[in-house]
């Protein structure tokens, strides 16, 4: 049995300087919604839920119990929090500190591992300093040669680590076939993962970015006085966050937790990148894009709206929607049909927040996402029992 192993304070505190960065990047969003203010904010966040996902992972293997490795985990909020600050003008003026602490960012979280595994860690610190210095690079640039270089950043944060495995595992002589074919995997080289930890703390990390969403409610009125129709909006807004929030604290969480939980601990990582790094990724930026939307539509609820609110609206929740999906397939979660159609049905409001009013906008996509979930309850009412009588079986 797995010794129980939970969140500390100091990773919910992390994860809190964390989440400024998110918060920045709606602010971003919310000043230019337009494809290319929406390609910096993915590619940003892309680079900078990278590490966060190390340091997940980190924390999971490594705990922070021990005063050197409280110290640099503070040491690494600090520098998420310069890269946080810098995120609006990471493409312009604010580039170089924007690299300065993410390089700052990498080699702490490569000096925390050597802490519990020593050189063995290098294999993936290297690239990842290799991706910190290119994008520090770019913040010498401007315009193509920046896009360039924040791509190959990319590249090297996808690519090379996998490439560094395969080449491991095919450069290994033959009387070495079987003990090199054990390492080959990060899981491999630094231990299985908590499965316990790793989804309360991801589950943590979400809730923390729905608050956004309602911060950006409160940003969005300003100094408007509050009337009848900003605080039907604002419930409206508040209602379509608490349906994401169901579709994936009600009905997912605890069944990630039980698959995890059921897989054997070292192989693990790959299933966690798959759910908690590429699904969680559009969850993560569908929620900023939804709150983006709401900062610039809950002032203006009686009017039309323009293309680009009304489309991170219904994009932010569609785009949150296909990563719940992928989360779903991942973990082999079902049924995924209400929500696949909730996702298409969320984009079809954008011409009707256009062509009447974000008001009605927000309307039709709370009644979208209850019906997904009504359907949901309906259908799929026996697994729902199961789950309880378990439940209450094992209490």
């Amino acid at each position: 049995m797995e010794t129980p192993h939970r969140v500390s304070t100091l990773e919910l505190f992390f994860d809190l300087v964390f989440v400024f960065t998110i918060t920045q990047l709606t602010v971003l969003l919310a000043d230019d919604i337009s494809f290319r203010g929406a390609g910096q904010v993915l590619v940003i966040f892309t680079v900078l839920f990278w590490m966060y996902g190390g340091y997940a992972h980190l924390t999971n293997q490594v705990p922070p119990d021990r005063t050197v490795r409280r110290v640099l985990l503070i040491l690494a909020m600090g520098a998420f929090l310069v890269c946080a600050l810098a995120v609006p003008t990471a493409f312009g003026a604010g580039g170089v500190a924007f690299g300065l602490g993410y390089v700052f960012v990498v080699l702490v979280h490569s000096a925390l591992y050597t802490q519990a595994h020593g050189t063995g860690v290098l294999w993936f610190a290297l690239p990842n300093l290799l991706c910190a210095l290119s994008v520090l690079a770019a913040g010498f640039f401007d315009g193509p040669p920046a896009w360039g270089l924040w791509m190959l950043a990319l590249l090297i944060q996808f690519v090379v680590p996998q490439l560094v495995q395969r080449v491991a595992a095919s450069g290994a002589a033959p009387a070495e076939a079987a003990s090199a074919a054990a390492v080959t995997t990060v899981s491999d080289q630094l231990g299985g993962m908590s499965a316990e930890h790793l989804v309360e703390r991801h589950g943590l990390l979400l809730i923390i970015v729905f608050g956004e969403s309602v911060i950006a409610i409160g940003i969005g009125t300003g100094s408007l006085p509050l009337s009848v129709g900003i605080a039907g909006g604002a419930f409206l807004a508040l209602a379509i966050a608490s349906a994401l929030w169901w579709m994936y604290f009600v009905r997912d969480e605890g069944r990630a937790e039980e698959v995890f939980a059921e897989t054997a601990p070292e192989k693990r990582f790959k299933l966690a990148m798959l759910a908690y790094y590429y699904a969680f990724l559009p969850m993560l930026l569908g929620i900023a894009a939804f709150a983006a939307g709401v900062k610039k539509t809950i002032g203006h609820l009686g009017e039309h709206l323009h293309t680009g609110p009304a489309l991170a609206l219904a994009g932010g929740v569609a785009v949150y929607l296909a990563g719940d999906l992928a989360f779903r397939a991942v973990l082999g979660i079902g049924p995924a049909r209400f929500r696949a159609a909730a996702m298409l049905l969320a984009l079809a409001t954008v011409p009707l927040g256009a062509a009447t009013a974000g008001l009605w906008q927000l309307l039709a996509l709370v009644v979208v996402l209850l019906a997904a979930l009504g359907a949901e309850a309906r259908r799929a009412p026996a697994a729902s029992a199961e789950r309880a009588q378990a439940a209450t079986g094992s209490g």
